[in-house]
């Protein structure tokens, strides 16, 4: 097979991984369970590519997130549920649906009101499958049910707690002052102090889950996503650790080979040098 920019070349090549006794062994024995893992890690992999500003490596990772759809489509085909058409026709019919104010009759809207109809569309979307899966004799909700029931569970924690506290402020349940998520903030420090001196592992850990929930909610609130700023603090930790580290390489030293306090003095330098550039 030779490489194309035709979406059916790919088709093919996945079929043919996927062809019993004569395609690759690795492949015919996954499921949806085994690579999953691997559709979040391209997933990151992508956003890695966009932070660094990387439009060569986006290219190649967003082929690799896209040979993700089309391994979990291969798989359903085999199964009989759906196929790669069937995929795009859903998205399609969803952007279509979803945006009636480009595709349809609802005219120019402002992003407050097409933020509301996208809520609105997105019920009645719900509604919808619900009945359908009646229909077809299948469980109506495969997820936990209640106004926050659509939450996916597989997100990373940060982001989940974002997207539970942004649901349900569109209630009304919220800090209307950020201040006084600040205040949570340093009400929950306090009871990880509490929590530590009891060397009770199972409660510190529970408090340190209500102070991230709250730090999560407060970079919500300055319409920070707060996995993305963990992001950059990791890189700025990575990069001036990296200097520390070449610092003491340039002194004929290792890590080991020097104290917490010289590391701390090499940390500050690196962390001025970059406020200089």
């Amino acid at each position: 097979m030779k490489p194309s920019s035709d979406i059916a070349r790919l088709l093919e090549i996945m079929a043919a991984l996927r062809t019993p006794e004569t395609g690759c062994p690795w492949d015919l024995e996954q499921d949806f369970a085994s690579i999953a893992p691997y559709t979040l890690e391209e997933a990151y992999e992508v956003v890695d590519a966009i932070e660094r500003g990387d439009l060569a490596d986006l290219r190649d990772e967003l082929g690799d997130l896209l040979l993700q759809v089309v391994f979990h489509a291969r798989m359903a085909e085999e199964q009989g549920a759906f196929a790669f058409p069937d995929v795009v026709e859903a998205i399609t019919r969803k952007l279509i649906r979803r945006h009636p104010h480009v595709f349809g009759e609802t005219g120019t809207l402002a992003p407050e009101q097409v933020r509301a109809l996208w809520d609105e569309i997105k019920r009645e979307e719900k509604a919808e499958r619900r009945l359908a899966r009646e229909a077809m004799g299948l469980p109506s909700e495969t997820r936990e049910a209640g106004f926050l029931g659509g939450v996916p569970t597989a997100l990373p924690a940060l982001t989940r707690a974002q997207k539970l506290t942004a649901k349900a402020a569109k209630v009304g349940f919220d800090w209307p002052d950020p201040d006084q998520v600040i205040e949570k903030i340093h009400e929950e420090l306090e009871e990880v102090k509490e929590a530590s001196s009891t060397g009770n592992r199972d409660r510190i850990e529970d408090e340190i889950g209500d102070l991230l929930f709250s730090v999560t909610n407060l970079a919500r609130h300055f319409g920070i996503d707060p996995e993305t700023a963990l992001r950059r603090t990791n890189a700025k930790f990575e990069r001036r650790f990296g200097a520390i580290e070449q610092a003491l390489e340039k002194q004929g030293r290792q890590l080991n080979d020097a104290s917490l306090e010289e590391m701390e003095e090499l940390w500050v330098e690196a962390k001025l040098a970059e406020r200089d550039v």
